[in-house]
């Protein structure tokens, strides 16, 4: 179990590729995060059965946001919430409120899994993130992805790793 409101640290050096820098999953996989009001900046993608359309700008729009507030979180965590077929929320943790940006607190115990493989995968991810959280006894309430790599980060490393994060309540609450 780690502190509440952290999560393992990404060193940014470690990238090769200038942009995304590859996880060590040990670090992640079959996790518990607990957050208290950690704060994230909140923004919604537009998508097409799934697929996001828009992905790369809001991504880059957001990140600018947040580095001129001087707003980045000690630690980089982009959670992803499908909400439909049709888009997508995106949780930026930051270190503090952003003018113009929309923000949300996370409060909650959060199960993780590491998967690694392509995108077309998420299905199974989440069927197996379930499967794990129940064996351990709890109760799945709300699925999120950190999405480790951009799709051309992706390709150079030759791995692909996505950490599923589920919030949990336990079987007796």
């Amino acid at each position: 179990m780690y502190v509440t409101n952290h999560v393992p640290f990404i060193n940014p050096s470690e990238s090769t590729t200038g942009c995304c820098t590859l996880i060590h999953p040990s670090e992640w996989d079959e996790q518990e995060f607990v957050f208290d009001n950690k704060l994230f900046a909140k923004a919604k993608v537009r998508s097409f059965l799934h697929i996001p359309l828009n992905m790369a700008s809001v991504m880059s729009k957001m990140q600018a946001k947040i580095e001129e507030a001087d707003a980045g979180a000690d630690e980089f965590i982009t959670l992803s919430f499908e909400s439909s077929p049709w888009h997508s929320e995106q949780y930026f943790a930051i270190s503090k409120e952003v003018p113009g940006l929309e923000t949300e607190r996370l409060s909650g115990t959060f199960m993780t899994k590491v998967f690694e493989g392509p995108f077309k995968d998420a299905q199974k991810w989440y069927s197996k993130l379930i499967e794990y959280v129940k064996s351990k006894d709890k109760v799945p309430q709300k699925t999120y992805f950190f999405y480790t790599t951009c799709p051309k980060c992706a390709k150079v490393y030759g791995k692909n790793y996505v950490v599923g994060f589920e919030k949990v309540a336990s079987v007796h609450d």
